[in-house]
């Protein structure tokens, strides 16, 4: 079980550290697939902000993960769970798209809850 919520800690920890990199190197082109309809002009720069954040949310874990303590990386991704739910009801509050809302958004949540439920119960 420990196992797999590592695993499944490192991929979303560098997941969310692939797509930091490129809201910092290809700002509209990521953005695009975040789940709004638009993406509006001249948003490069606060784009480039929510890199560098994604960028400090994925080493946050991959740290803990060196560390070695399981209980506290479980209790961190628990929290930082409500990251991909708050991005997800932020498309919907905004009639964005609901596969992305819940396919990418939602089932990251999930994923996460599932990694820290078995780093916690390991």
């Amino acid at each position: 079980m420990l196992v797999t919520g590592y695993v499944l800690t490192a991929i979303v920890a560098l997941g969310i550290i692939y797509i930091g990199l490129n809201y910092l190197f290809a700002p509209a082109k990521i953005a695009a697939g975040f789940g709004f309809g638009e993406v509006p002009e001249n948003a490069e720069t606060f784009l480039n902000v929510k890199g560098g954040r994604d960028i400090g949310a994925g080493l946050i874990p991959l740290a803990l993960m060196i560390y070695g303590d399981p209980h506290a990386l479980g209790w961190v991704m628990l929290t930082a769970a409500v990251w991909p739910v708050f991005d997800m009801l932020i498309v919907l509050r905004h009639r964005g798209k609901k596969a992305i809302a819940f396919g990418v958004h939602g089932l990251t949540a999930a994923v996460m809850v599932v990694a820290s439920l078995l780093l916690l119960l390991g």
